[in-house]
């Protein structure tokens, strides 16, 4: 079982586009948006001023200008800076190399597009057709990914990434004969994290207080002490 609401839309090559993605991206924020009313409708102790509401808009960047903007942080941390300065974000371009020759984080080269040159809001050449949402979790005061997700890799953008990684072995394997044939419809897809909503919405500090499973004792008794109660 992952833990995730996984979703693919079946899509024409004229949706192969940035603002398709942005559009589609900023209907799953409305529903996320959505669902925090909802639970503060049902459960009034969660509208707590320590805790403010997400931010009805997503701000779209690319992450070439989040490595502009903290070049001396790893990526986590420039993760962390950006959704505290906006409070939700949406970073496209993951896995493309940038500036300093490595990219945001390590994609797969046969899964979302990643390499498709695109164009950033003031003109500047961009890449890629996939991004996460991140936002700024107030509860553990650090960046909270609820989803990755993107335009799937069509014929050519498959082929390129797969020769930018070194794995074209990989177009020998049936899935990806038949991207290459055309056999397979485009899409666009990704997985939305329950436990990480669940954990967002109702203001938890750990995973396990949304998520059962078996949790190691040292790990019960630390948070025991900081009146954590995780479930199994």
């Amino acid at each position: 079982y992952v833990d995730q609401w996984d979703w693919e839309i079946r899509i024409r090559e004229e949706h192969r586009r940035l603002d398709y993605l942005t559009e589609v991206v900023s209907k799953i924020w409305a529903v996320i948006v959505g669902a925090e009313r909802f639970a503060q409708e049902q459960f009034a102790a969660l509208c707590d001023p320590r805790y403010p509401n997400l931010p009805e808009k997503l701000t779209f960047l690319h992450a070439e200008d989040i490595y502009d903007a903290y070049p001396d942080l790893p990526r986590k941390e420039r993760e962390t800076r950006i959704a505290q300065e906006h409070g939700a974000v949406f970073i496209y371009g993951i896995g493309y190399p940038l500036k300093s020759g490595a990219p945001h984080e390590l994609r797969a080269p046969d899964y979302d597009d990643w390499i498709t040159a695109t164009t950033s809001a003031d003109g500047r050449p961009m890449h890629g057709l996939n991004g996460d949402i991140l936002v700024w979790n107030p509860v553990t005061k650090r960046r909270h990914e609820l989803s990755s997700m993107g335009i799937r890799v069509d014929a050519a953008s498959l082929r390129a990434q797969l020769e930018m990684s070194h794995q074209t072995d990989m177009l020998a394997l049936p899935y990806h004969r038949g991207i290459i044939d055309g056999k397979l419809p485009l899409s666009i897809g990704g997985g939305i994290g329950q436990s990480r909503v669940l954990m967002l919405l109702l203001r938890k500090a750990h995973i396990g207080e949304v998520s059962a499973t078996v949790w190691p004792e040292v790990l019960k008794a630390m948070c025991r002490e900081r009146n954590i109660h995780v479930i199994e």
